[in-house]
């Protein structure tokens, strides 16, 4: 089994060749390109992506390879998953010869063999560059093609970091230099995912409102951090991505998902100072600034700023940047019970929610939207410990009073309103429970 780390970036089509002049100019080796032809599989019931696996066949030069990709981890376009790999003689599945370990009950299902059929296909031209950063050796492949699923298509232009030993924090290194030049976007759909997606319809993308944040039982205040972060830096990717596909409302929805990083860093901010985060924070208002700019979507996220904001945020995550900054007293906090953190925190939100509508606004409510965006923030981000369709049904009347009042639906305002001030608390130590 190997462990594959790579960070993968989608690169605007009249951005390649000055792409690759940069790379001739590193220090390393060059490969010509070849060509790469890769089917994947799956059952009719998608047992495989049921179980976050993938399987495929890649055939290159006459010689075949069998890979199992299983369960990992995806921060922005930065992706770890456990990789098997075997060579197989021809074009055909083997699945016995996988390690037990693979399969989630440690044994081959006994109808897998039979079941998984082609979904999709991959056909690319890889060209790959071997270069060193640091103590690390890192691959880097430029795949130029198309996935194809029955009927649909889409085209494959992509910049791949494959570390090949040594560790992230220089594949990161790499990775800042890289986008120091426009035409390049960190991408979290794999060439997979968008297979699937094409195998399933090419069904058109809709805007996708945060949920609240579900977080495991018994997490750390440090590991609701990282989700909160993690689910802001989800958002603005997959909204990105329909803003470049032609989706202009989902530009609203990038800023928004920028702006939830932003509270994110505010919401902990009593535990993790602002220092550890302000190269990030400039960085976001540099990219902020440029999407609220009369700029086309390609100009906007093919931009260096947003490049280098979003490598900063992923950054961030991947090596834990604020750890550093933390002093013993931080450090226990930090490693302390985040749903006793939420209880503290979800209190002083509602409170200051009831504050600020305990009574009528009349024209006023405008006002006090922002500060009623923030506070619902805090609560998708907070809530996530407790029973979801109460915590769901408590937040529903603030959004709708939030919408109510971007609207201007002033009886729609008080009916809201006035449902959101009258809710019990559904979390614990709030005075009422």
């Amino acid at each position: 089994m190997a462990q594959e780390i790579e960070l993968k970036f989608i690169v605007e089509s009249d951005s390649v060749d000055a792409l690759k002049n940069h790379l001739h100019q590193l220090s390393g080796v060059h490969h010509e390109p070849v060509q790469l032809l890769n089917i994947y599989y799956e059952t009719q019931d998608f047992w495989l992506r049921r179980h976050d696996m993938g399987l495929r066949i890649r055939g290159v030069d006459g010689r075949y390879e069998m890979t199992m990709k299983i369960a990992g981890r995806v921060v922005g376009g930065l992706h770890q998953r456990p990789e098997y790999n075997i060579d197989i003689s021809q074009p055909q599945l083997e699945l016995a010869r996988f390690p037990t370990e693979v399969w989630p009950q440690g044994e081959l299902p006994a109808t897998l063999a039979d079941d998984v059929q082609p979904l999709f296909s991959t056909d690319f031209w890889r060209e790959k560059w071997l270069v060193n950063e640091g103590n690390s050796r890192i691959e880097i492949a430029l795949d130029r093609g198309e996935v194809k699923a029955g009927e649909f298509q889409e085209a494959i232009c992509e910049l791949e970091l494959e570390l090949l030993e040594g560790n992230a924090g220089d594949l990161l290194k790499l990775a800042r230099k890289l986008v120091t030049q426009s035409g390049l976007r960190q991408g979290s759909l794999s060439k997979a995912a968008r297979g699937y997606h094409l195998a399933q319809g090419n069904a058109s993308r809709t805007l996708k409102p945060t949920e609240i944040l579900r977080v495991a039982p018994k997490s750390t205040v440090e590991q609701g951090f990282e989700a909160a972060l993690e689910l802001a830096l989800s958002q603005w990717q997959y909204h990105e991505e329909l803003w470049i596909r032609g989706m202009k409302a989902a530009k609203a929805d990038v800023l928004a998902a920028i702006a939830l990083v932003r509270h994110s860093l505010t919401l902990f901010g009593g535990i993790v100072p602002r220092k550890a985060s302000t190269h990030l924070r400039d960085l976001l208002t540099e990219t902020e600034t440029l999407m609220a700019s009369d700029v086309s979507a390609d100009t906007a996220v093919y931009s260096s700023q947003t490049a280098t904001a979003k490598l900063a945020l992923t950054e961030f995550l991947v090596t834990r940047g604020w750890r550093s900054f933390l002093d013993a007293k931080a450090q226990a906090k930090i490693d302390d019970s985040f749903k006793r953190f939420a209880d503290t925190h979800l209190s002083r939100h509602a409170a200051e929610l009831k504050t600020l509508f305990g009574q009528a606004l009349g024209d006023q409510y405008a006002d006090q939207l922002i500060r009623l965006a923030r506070n619902v923030d805090s609560m998708l981000l907070l809530s996530g410990a407790y029973d979801g369709p109460v915590a769901r049904a408590w937040l529903e009347n603030w959004q709708g009073l939030q919408y109510a009042i971007k609207t201007r639906q002033r009886i729609e305002i008080e009916h809201f309103r006035n449902e959101a001030i009258s809710q019990e608390p559904f979390w614990l130590h709030s005075g009422k429970r």
